[in-house]
């Protein structure tokens, strides 16, 4: 963003270099907006437009007329002046190192150096320079514009609540299940005869989770219409299935078994054999628990490494407890009072050292000390589970998806709010 006090030494730096030497009349750029206090140059607009008709030619795009493509590069460089002068006021500076770290991260997605990155760049006709400074702008418009939008927008726990209803009803439309069937039939609706097949269902499922071959199970004691076919109805689509499976296996995982329960003709067990067209997510999760020692002037790293040492040798002999250490030594004040017990969580939240530690473990098992970004642990693995985090997942992509829509809108109304307030005129 160029100001006007900057157009002015830069015009009077050419008047007087002008003067000092004879040369042939060069055009000057020329003022296109003024935008509050700063400007909206003609080279920035000409230059925008040989990029968006470059990048139209390498895709086949057609353009609309250079008068309607010049309307809009002019509103769009409107607005990101209004946006930068914000910034300017924020104090919102993009050092060199976050630059170069974000072009690092750009030429890795393309799985190239930064290196080919500034050759690719060159090889199209482009500055360097002049496409690194486009880069920090963008991230400043970006990072100004999140600030200001982000304050503006509520998601509320009822709109995440409905949006996931619709996103699991869309899902289940498209998934099938494998279904298993038992049915113990109550012959009289008696109290009596009710309890019996209840026993008897009980005793069913029981085999079942004790591992018993569902479909041996089903030949011998299912009274169901599929009895012979090891109670297989094959694969379904939630639509299409009886209304008592529908319910049951709508939440259903592979190899879930439901029941017993009750209808008119006695007591269903149901299980998932398997499905298919159905978005899952399942993470690994790990607890653990661990010791942390922070050197400090008065703690060394040679000290910290030593005293871990000597105590996970204490605790493998049994003279030491790991949870009465913890309590007593630990750095890390919030798990330190839990005998340094981490809970469930999944591993990916950890710094890498730590992670990779955890990772090379096996259940009960103790780490060799390690330095991570907090300092030196030692780390005991206590447990792996799987767990299904579907229902998390739908919720974290209903939140994107309103918040996205959210933010569209409002970061409109704002850019309209700042237009209303703002300078803006028109150089002919």
């Amino acid at each position: 963003m160029m100001t006007l006090r900057n157009l002015f030494f830069s015009a009077m730096a050419g008047l007087v270099m002008a003067g000092s030497a004879v040369a042939e009349p060069q055009p000057l750029d020329r003022i296109a907006v003024l935008v509050n206090d700063g400007v909206v140059l003609e080279s920035e607009i000409t230059s925008r437009m040989a990029n968006i008709k470059a990048s139209a030619i390498k895709s086949g795009q057609a353009l609309p007329s250079d008068a309607a493509l010049r309307v809009q590069i002019t509103d769009r460089l409107i607005n990101e002046s209004l946006q930068l002068q914000m910034a300017e006021r924020m104090g919102m500076v993009i050092s060199d190192i976050q630059l170069d770290q974000t072009l690092e991260n750009m030429a890795r997605e393309q799985n190239i150096t930064l290196a080919d990155l500034k050759a690719k760049v060159e090889a199209d006709g482009e500055n360097y320079a002049q496409y690194r400074e486009s880069v920090r702008r963008e991230i400043i418009l970006g990072q100004v514009q999140r600030v200001q939008v982000q304050r503006r927008i509520q998601v509320s726990p009822q709109e995440i609540e409905t949006l996931v209803k619709m996103i699991e009803d869309q899902g289940l439309k498209e998934a099938e299940f494998k279904i298993g069937h038992i049915l113990i039939e109550v012959t009289n609706n008696d109290a009596k005869s009710v309890e019996k097949a209840r026993g008897q269902a009980e005793k069913v499922l029981g085999l079942l989770e004790g591992g018993a071959d569902f479909a041996k199970t089903a030949i011998s004691a299912s009274a169901g219409p599929k009895a012979l076919e090891g109670g297989d109805w094959g694969w379904m689509n939630i639509n299409a299935m009886p209304t008592l499976f529908a319910e049951l296996v709508r939440s259903g995982k592979k190899g879930d078994i439901i029941g017993p329960v009750k209808s008119a003709a006695g007591f269903h067990i149901i299980k998932v054999e398997d499905t298919r067209g159905q978005q899952t997510q399942e993470v690994q999760e790990l607890h653990s628990r661990h010791i942390l020692l922070k050197p400090s002037p008065i703690l060394s790293e040679d000290m910290a490494q030593k005293m871990l040492a000597d105590w996970m040798a204490q605790v493998r002999s049994g003279d030491a407890d790991f949870a009465e250490l913890a309590k007593e030594h630990s750095d890390d004040p919030g798990s330190a009072i839990k005998g340094g017990d981490l809970g469930w969580a999944d591993p990916s939240i950890y710094v890498p050292a730590f992670e990779s530690a955890l990772a090379n473990l096996k259940p009960g098992e103790y780490s060799q000390p390690f330095r991570s970004t907090h300092g030196w642990h030692v780390v005991q693995l206590l447990e792996r589970r799987t767990t299904d985090t579907t229902q998390q997942m739908n919720s974290d992509r209903a939140y994107q998806l309103i918040f996205r829509r959210k933010f569209n809108e409002q970061a409109t109304a704002w850019q309209q709010e700042m237009r209303a307030k703002a300078y803006i005129e028109m150089v002919e």
